[in-house]
Order: structure tokens, then C-alpha cells, then sequence
């Protein structure tokens, strides 16, 4: 509380040196600004007058409120990658206007004036990176296949979970730490094909920021990093579509007005097609079985998801949002054996099957409200619905008989299902009274419902024996209730600050946690426009996901905390240097450390099929991650992209995991480098590398055999089993990891339509990267011995050579 109470004091401090100023007469221009050939509302557009160096920025709803002193005004509008607006006129009265952004570039000397105001020096937020999706779409992709996830990988203080995988381990935390929202709802399970794909459809987003440290007041429940990630809106002046089709899947985005600018529709769906590649290759090879072994087999694997939105504006004061997001990733095997043979006279038949399934997806929504109650008065009022299912089984049946007649005949199965559902509730405001304060402020209120993981078995041997049970956890719900207030306060030309409380409880069978979470993020502008910006902020997290170290399957459990498992915990603070050179690099510079408490991890030997409940299964801990952090970008000209550069140390420690002696985390990464060029040379013809660098990942192995002999259990001898003895956790690295992508666009203008052909490759120098690493006894001669004598050695496994890929796409 002693933290709270020194940021409460700043905050009346900093509000009433910020008020001061206000005394004369004014008057507040507001409106809206959007894509002037789309409809789509730009969130983030500066609005700034250049003569009293006074601006503001458009909310996610593309909304803006700037309250300016009686007199002439110079405004000028801009946004990256857009042609910038600006005129003058008298300010003497409220006003509410729109202003249409068109797609270009205008290098009039009031637009350089305007884009300062969204350098990175002028900005109070630090720790935060937004990536244009267009800039994505351009990036090279594993298989053709566009991800957002990868992209953010390539950003420093951001890393992967493993070759080709879609994770994101930030500042030293886990995937659970990562708060990941699409338009404004919690998605729980981001990955297909086991972790090498990210859920999210390019083709149906807006933008994409990442805040890793520094969070402003009105986000809460994670520890590491926002992911906030906003659909599209559909066009509202004309009907567009896209498409692509690549070597594992096809997408398709369709949009337009339903009731021209007044109501339109966004619908993109993809699906993958290896289980229909797969078939014909399935079906020769069970061909040929069945002919041989008289084993038959089928299966295959193939995700999908669809998004969806509806907006409606009802008035210039009034609008309706309505968004879905579906996604599903369904694996199946079958295999059926029949035989039959004779024997003593007798002939026997025999009938065995065997199916098994791995399912699991996310669905998500939201219907949201804006309502503008004044122009320095924003509102917007959201339901969201939440779930994530996994289910998992498998079923064999045996029919066997004698000369004709029944004489077995029996059927087992097993499913595990586990999952979490969640409905929510929440409300936000936007207030600015003036240029030197933008406050927001809100509160929500959310149900959940955890599923930590049930197995059904069901057992029939004909009429004798039959059993149906359901072993493990039963589902548990709970309550999640937040507020929050913040303020962001200019001070002159130099000084902003952001300084907000975020306030929380969580109420789960009948025990309820509280935290009161002060954040600051404080600017200063020094001669030259060079920022000095610092912040400081904690964090509470009542949900755990209980996950084995490795890749990223979605056997993974979300989980409350308890009476018996407390919430997890973080504080981090952050320094940096930011500056704009020659008005196209933007470099920044960051050191960080962040202490977090109340981590979860399995006991050593526990994994989620052990029965019982999780609570028995799990450790509580604690970690810490510091490092700095160094940001070269580049935004416009025909060649754009950024260099990036982290040195951490991230480590964990729990009582009862080796030996409660700390040790480095999994992805404790020393160094971390990316590099990202991206080059027009023309208007048909575009070309991108990527190069990432980073220390190979911890591991544990083992340095020393040993044989010990176990009674056999029948009275009679012994048997030797050999065990390994392990080193200290994550005491061995891999190698180090690196890699180039490649890619070209090339883009022809047709008669009705736009083609894209994109070629490019994956590993482009074939590096063997290691994905796991496992242990063999080789033998080899001694001759001054004259035997054979056995060497431990390591093994390295690499999944990825160089893959080529290619996609042709289309938009009209």
C-alpha cells in the first residue's frame, strides 16, 4: 500500500501542475479519422498543431479529442503510410469533424513538422512495438504461411519456444504470461499444428502491439507481456475480397457494406489441406498393408478458422461492434487388423480395431458499444464469450471366434478432456479535459470456468463385465473482478508522465484474492529530442497453465489459483534511450528487471495423465529476468526493417526441484539477435530476408550409468536395470541457433483483379539447428585391450532443412 500511496501523491501532484495552464477560453475539436478508401477507423493517428506544438492520438475506435485555446489553429493529421491531411481555421466554438486518410506519402515540410509527434521520443509508452500487418504479409513465412506470432518473434526481448514453433517467451516469461487479445478477448490457445502455426489470419487483422514491460493501468492478469491484436471492420464504401492459395492451405477474406457507411461485414476463413494431400498416400501404403499383413489404416490432421465482424453505426455518437473468432485442430489415426488361422481342427477369426483423436480449438467473441457522451467523453461497453476445449482419446474393439461361433468379443476406451470457458463483462471511458491530460478508466467483471482435465474409461467384455468411469478433477468456477484509472499528463515540452492503479479480486471456492498494481511510465525530453523514459509496474496473474518443458502441445492445463496455490506475482522496472535520426531511424535502447513470484511447474516426474488432483502435482517457485534490450528501425523509403539485439539471464528456483538450487530457465537465451530487410524496387516487384541469431536453449542430461539389480520378483534372482543420473537442471546448452529466410513478391495489376505470386525459402543455408538431443551407448574396439567397450554419446535431432514455399494470392 506504501507503493500505491506514493503513486496516488504524484498523481495530484503532476494534475495540478498540469492544470495551471488551463485558465483561458477553449474549445475541443473531436471526431473520428479512417482509411479514406476502406472506411476502416485508424487507430493511433496523430492529430497535432504544429504552432503550439499541442496533439493527440485516435483511441482503438479510431476516436479523437483535442481541446485547443480560442484562436487559429493549424492542424495536421497523419498516420504511417498515409497521405497527411491539414488545414487552418478559427477555433472558436466546439467542433466535430472526420477526416479520410489516403494511402501515400507527402513530404511537405508541416508533414515532417507532424510526424514528430509519433516518434518514438515523443511517446510516453516505452517497451512497446506495433508491427503494420502489411509490413507482416511481407516478411518471409515457413511454407508460405503468414504469421503473426513469428513476426513478434523477431522483435528483441521476444523469443520462440523452438524451431519453427509460434510461442512467444518475453523478458523471460512463459506462453501463460502473455495476455493475447483479439478485439479485446482473452485467446487461451494460440497454435496449430502442435505449436508450428499461429491461430491468427493476417488476412482479417488490423494491427498488431506488443507492450513487454511498462503497462499502462488498464491491462492486468498477466505477468510478461499484451498482445493486443484488433480484427478489421469490414469495408464500408465498396465489396473486396482477398485470397491466397499455398502448399498447405488456402484462406479467403470477403468484406463490404451491408448499408453503405452505415453498417458492413468482414468474413475470412482458412483452412489447411494435408489431410487431403495425405489421403492418396495413405491409401497405397494401407493398400499394400492390408495385401501383406492384412492391416488396413486411414488418418490425417487438418485445422481451420474462421473470423467474422459486423459494424453498424447508428449516429455519429453511437456504433456496434460484433466479432467471432472460430478454430479447430482435428487429428485421427485408424488402424484394423483381421486374421484368422487354424489349429487343432479348429479355425479361429479374429476382428481388432483401433482409433485414436486429438482435438482442440478456441472460440471467441464480442459485441461491443461505443457511445460518445460529450467530445471530451468516450464510452465503450463490451460482452465477450471465451472457451478452449482439448479433447483427446482412444477406442479398440476384438471380436474374435471359433469355427463360426462367438468367442470374445470386447470394447475399451479412454478419453481426456479439459478446457476453459469464460464470460465477461466490461466497461471503458476515454476522458480528455485538455491537451496535458487523456485519462481512462474502467472496470470488468469475469466468470470462469476451468476444466483441469477428466478421463473417461469405458470397458465392455460381452455380457460378463462392463464398466463406465470418470477419474480426475472436476471443473471449478470462478470470479474475476478489475478496475482501473490512469492518466496521461504532459507537462510543457518536455515532461510526460503515465501514472495509473489497477485494481483487482479474484473469488474462487470461497477464497478470494486481492492486489492493488500502482503503474508509472515517466518521459523526459532532452536537448536534441532525445528521451530519457522510465517505468515501473506490477503485476498479478490468478490463472496458471501447467505445462511440460517443450513443445507446445495443447495438453497444456489453464488453471485457478486456489486456497492451496496462490496467484502468480512480478514487479519490473525499465530504463531507456530513445531517438529519431535524419527522420527515418528510430533507436532505442533498454535495460530491465523483472522479479517474479508464485511460478508453477510440475514436480520432477509429474505430468498431466497422473490421476489425482493438479494441486498434488505442482511446485511453487520463483524467477527473476534482466537485460537490455537494443532497437534500430527504419518505417519509410523503399527499404524498411529493423535490427534488434537482447542480453538476458533468466533463471527459476522451486524448494523441490534440483534441490532447490537456482538454475536457468528452459529459454534463458544470453543472446538474441534478428535482423529484418524488406525492399520495393518497384510496384510489381518486392523482396524480404530475415536472419535470427540466439544461443542454444538449456537442457538437462545425463552424465553418469550406473547398474543396480532388482529382486524379479518371483522369489528367484536378481535383474539388472540401469539407471542415469541426471546433472544439475538446465546445466547443458544446445547449440547455438540461426537461420535465413528469403522471400520475392511479385504483383501484377490485372484487368478486374490484383495477383500476387510470393516464392521464397525457409533455412535458406540448410542450417541442421538442434530440436532435441538424446543419449546412445556406442561400441568401439580397444585393441590394446582387446574388447569392445562402451562410450556415452549425444545425439542431435533436427527437424528443418531448407523448405521452399510459393502461395498465389489475389485481391479485387
Amino acid at each position: 500500500m506504501k507503493q500505491l500511496s506514493y503513486v496516488l501523491f504524484a498523481f495530484a501532484c503532476l494534475w495540478c501542475t498540469s492544470a495551471e495552464a488551463q485558465q483561458q477560453e477553449r474549445y475541443t475539436i473531436s471526431g473520428y479519422i479512417e482509411d479514406a478508401d476502406t472506411g476502416e477507423k485508424l487507430i493511433a493517428a496523430n492529430v497535432f498543431e504544429p504552432e503550439k506544438a499541442k496533439g493527440t492520438t485516435t483511441n482503438v475506435y479510431g476516436f479523437f479529442s483535442l481541446t485547443l485555446p480560442k484562436d487559429s489553429v493549424y492542424l495536421a493529421i497523419s498516420y504511417v503510410g498515409y497521405e497527411t491531411q491539414y488545414f487552418r481555421m478559427y477555433l472558436d466554438k466546439d467542433v466535430t469533424m472526420n477526416f479520410s486518410l489516403g494511402v501515400g506519402t507527402d513530404l511537405k515540410e508541416v508533414v515532417v513538422t507532424a510526424e514528430k509527434y509519433e516518434r518514438v521520443e515523443q511517446k510516453t509508452q516505452m517497451s512497446q512495438v506495433s508491427v503494420p500487418v502489411q509490413q507482416i504479409k511481407k516478411l518471409p513465412a515457413l511454407l508460405g504461411e503468414v504469421d503473426v506470432l513469428k513476426s513478434l518473434q523477431l522483435l528483441p526481448g521476444v523469443q520462440s519456444g523452438g524451431e519453427g514453433t509460434s510461442g512467444l517467451y518475453v523478458r523471460g516469461g512463459s506462453p501463460d504470461q502473455n495476455l493475447i487479445l483479439l478485439d479485446g478477448v482473452p485467446v487461451y490457445n494460440v497454435s496449430h499444428l502442435f505449436g508450428f502455426f499461429s491461430v491468427f489470419n493476417a488476412d482479417a487483422i488490423k494491427n498488431v502491439t506488443l507492450t513487454k514491460g511498462g503497462y499502462p493501468a488498464r491491462f492486468g492478469g498477466r505477468l510478461s507481456s499484451v498482445l493486443e491484436i484488433n480484427m478489421k471492420e469490414g469495408n464500408m464504401k465498396e465489396f473486396k475480397g482477398t485470397g491466397s492459395i499455398g502448399l498447405i492451405s488456402s484462406r479467403l477474406t470477403l468484406e463490404g457494406p451491408i448499408w453503405k457507411e452505415r453498417t458492413s461485414f468482414i468474413v475470412s476463413a482458412r483452412r489447411t489441406y494435408l489431410d487431403l494431400l495425405a489421403r492418396p498416400v495413405i491409401a497405397i501404403a494401407s493398400a499394400q498393408a492390408e495385401e501383406n499383413e492384412g492391416v488396413s489404416f486411414n488418418g490425417g490432421y487438418y485445422f481451420y478458422d474462421v473470423n467474422a465482424k459486423i459494424n453498424h453505426k447508428f449516429s455519429e455518437k453511437d456504433r456496434l461492434y460484433a466479432s467471432v473468432y472460430a478454430g479447430d485442430d482435428r487429428f485421427n489415426i485408424k488402424v484394423s487388423e483381421d486374421y484368422n488361422y487354424s489349429s487343432g481342427g479348429q479355425n479361429y477369426d479374429s476382428e481388432f480395431s483401433l482409433k485414436s483423436g486429438l482435438d482442440w480449438g478456441n472460440i471467441t467473441s464480442a459485441l461491443r458499444y461505443n457511445h460518445l457522451f460529450s467530445n471530451k467523453l468516450f464510452s465503450n461497453i463490451t460482452a465477450t464469450y471465451s472457451r478452449y476445449n482439448l479433447s483427446t482419446g482412444i477406442e479398440s474393439t476384438n471380436r474374435e471366434t471359433v469355427n463360426g461361433e462367438l468367442f470374445f468379443d470386447g470394447a475399451y476406451a479412454a478419453k481426456y478432456i479439459s478446457g476453459i470457458e469464460d464470460l465477461a463483462a466490461k466497461i471503458d471511458f476515454d476522458y480528455l479535459p485538455n491537451p496535458s491530460n487523456h485519462i481512462r478508466f474502467g472496470a470488468s467483471a469475469t466468470h470462469h470456468t476451468f476444466k483441469p482435465g477428466a478421463l473417461n474409461f469405458r470397458i465392455e467384455e460381452g455380457d460378463e463385465f462392463s464398466l463406465d468411469t470418470l477419474i480426475g478433477s472436476t471443473n471449478t468456477t470462478s470470479m474475476d473482478y478489475t478496475a482501473y484509472v490512469e492518466d496521461e499528463i504532459t507537462i510543457g515540452q518536455s515532461f510526460k508522465a503515465n501514472i495509473g492503479v489497477h485494481a483487482s479480486a479474484f473469488v474462487v471456492d470461497g477464497e478470494a484474492y486481492t492486489s492493488v498494481q500502482p503503474r508509472v511510465g515517466l518521459r523526459y525530453l532532452l536537448p536534441g529530442d532525445v528521451a530519457l523514459k522510465a517505468s515501473y509496474a506490477t503485476m498479478t496473474q490468478y490463472l496458471h497453465l501447467l505445462t511440460n518443458e517443450g513443445i507446445g502441445l495443447p495438453t497444456d492445463l489453464w488453471l485457478p489459483s486456489t486456497a492451496r496455490v496462490a496467484p502468480e506475482q512480478s514487479w519490473q522496472a525499465a530504463f531507456g534511450v530513445a531517438k529519431t535520426f535524419r527522420d527515418k531511424f528510430e533507436f532505442s535502447v533498454e535495460g530491465y528487471y523483472k522479479k517474479m513470484t508464485n511460478l508453477i511447474s510440475y514436480k520432477e516426474g509429474a505430468s498431466f495423465i497422473d490421476f489425482g488432483d493438479w494441486q498434488d502435482k505442482i511446485e511453487q517457485g520463483e524467477g527473476e529476468s534482466y537485460g537490455a534490450e537494443f532497437f534500430l528501425q527504419k518505417k519509410k523509403g523503399k527499404t524498411t526493417g529493423w535490427l534488434g539485439y537482447t542480453l538476458s539471464w533468466t533463471n527459476r528456483q522451486f524448494e523441490n526441484i534440483n534441490g532447490g538450487r537456482v538454475y536457468p530457465f528452459k529459454y534463458d537465451r544470453r543472446h538474441d539477435l534478428s535482423a529484418v530487410v524488406i525492399h520495393e524496387f518497384s510496384d510489381r516487384i518486392s523482396a524480404s530476408a530475415t536472419w535470427v541469431y540466439g544461443t542454444g536453449n538449456s537442457i538437462t542430461l545425463p552424465v553418469s550409468k550406473s547398474t543396480i539389480y532388482i529382486p524379479s520378483g518371483y522369489g528367484i534372482g536378481y535383474y539388472p536395470t540401469e539407471i542415469e543420473r541426471p546433472s544439475e537442471k538446465n546445466a547443458f546448452r544446445m547449440k547455438p541457433y540461426h537461420r535465413l529466410d528469403v522471400g520475392v513478391d511479385f504483383i501484377k495489376q490485372k484487368k478486374r483483379y490484383k495477383r500476387r505470386f510470393t516464392i521464397g525459402a525457409y533455412n535458406m543455408y540448410n542450417r541442421k539447428n538442434p530440436f532435441f538431443i538424446y543419449s546412445v551407448d556406442e561400441g568401439t574396439f580397444n585393441p590394446a585391450t582387446g574388447e569392445f567397450e562402451q562410450e556415452q554419446k549425444f545425439k542431435q535431432v533436427s527437424i528443418f532443412t531448407i523448405i521452399p514455399s510459393f502461395s498465389w494470392g489475389f485481391e479485387f
